[in-house]
This record gives structure tokens, C-alpha cells and sequence, in this order.
């Protein structure tokens, strides 16, 4: 399915409305060139999951778990050299446990784990402002595509 935000706090919303939808052990796998706007999905994820504060991106450190309504580990595997500096650090005991675990970057990985919930995220052509996100559902039990139909495309 193919959505469309118009705006920072559009997106926000869009990716608040979709966590309300995931469970433990669910994965989210945020694709997208640099800037297209996985952060701000991801930081929409975690206020709608009761986390609040600063969300600093994990570039440098990989994964950054939070506490709120449910456990969420957020991952930006941008800078990972080698798909196995993941497997070697134990990373992927995260992936598929007590939490919802939040990739940006999953391709540096190699990984594609089940049940996972792909979102593409790319810039809109007409407007800066604008996102489209394609949801690409593996597995995800409890997603409701009728939730977000306010940010369906017509195709």
C-alpha cells in the first residue's frame, strides 16, 4: 500500500497511527535515501509508544533501547562496516524478543526478519514537504490497513 504525508507532523501522526498497531516481537524496517525522513517515522513510533525525551539517532552506537507503553530498540545501522559486526555484537537477539525492534538501514545487515513490517520512505516530487511511504506487510499480525486510510494514495 502507498500512503502520502504532507508534512513533518503529517508523518509523525501516520507513524504514530501505525504503532498503536504493533506488538512485541514485531520488526520495522525503515528504508530510504539519506534525508527521506526514517527518524522522524521512528521518533513518531516512539512517542505514540509513551517514550518521550531527547531520541538522539543511534548512528554511532547501533541501537538505543527505550521503556514506554512497550519496549522498543531502535537500530540505525548506517554506519555498519560488515554484516557481521551485527550478528558478532549480538544485535539480533533484539530483533524478534520482548520488544519492537525499529531498523533504519536494515540492508547493511542483511537482514530480513519475520515478522516485519517494510516502510519505504522517499520525498514526494511535487513538494519537499511531502512523503510517500509504501508498507510492504511480512507478517505483522495486528496491522489494520483501514487505520490509515486518511493517508491512502489514489493510484
Amino acid at each position: 500500500m502507498k500512503y502520502l504525508t504532507h508534512s513533518e507532523a503529517d508523518t509523525l501522526r501516520f507513524a504514530g497511527r501505525l504503532a498503536d498497531m504493533l506488538r512485541p516481537g514485531d520488526a520495522v524496517l525503515l528504508h530510504g535515501d539519506l534525508g527521506a525522513g526514517k527518524s522522524v517515522f521512528a521518533r513518531g513510533v516512539a512517542r505514540a509508544l509513551g517514550i518521550t525525551g531527547a531520541m538522539p539517532s543511534p548512528t554511532f552506537t547501533l541501537l538505543i533501547p527505550y521503556e514506554g507503553k512497550q519496549k522498543l530498540y531502535h537500530f540505525d545501522l548506517y554506519r555498519l562496516n560488515d554484516p557481521e559486526e551485527f550478528y558478532a555484537a549480538g544485535l539480533d537477539e533484539f530483533i524478534g524478543g520482548d520488544g519492537i525492534a525499529l531498523i533504519e538501514w536494515p540492508e547493511m545487515a542483511e537482514i530480513d526478519p519475520e515478522p516485519a513490517l517494510h516502510v519505504t520512505i522517499a520525498r514526494s516530487d511535487g513538494d519537499e514537504q511531502q512523503r510517500i511511504i509504501v508498507l510492504e506487510n511480512r507478517g505483522v499480525s495486528c496491522l489494520d490497513e483501514s487505520a490509515l486510510a486518511e493517508w491512502r494514495m489514489r493510484e
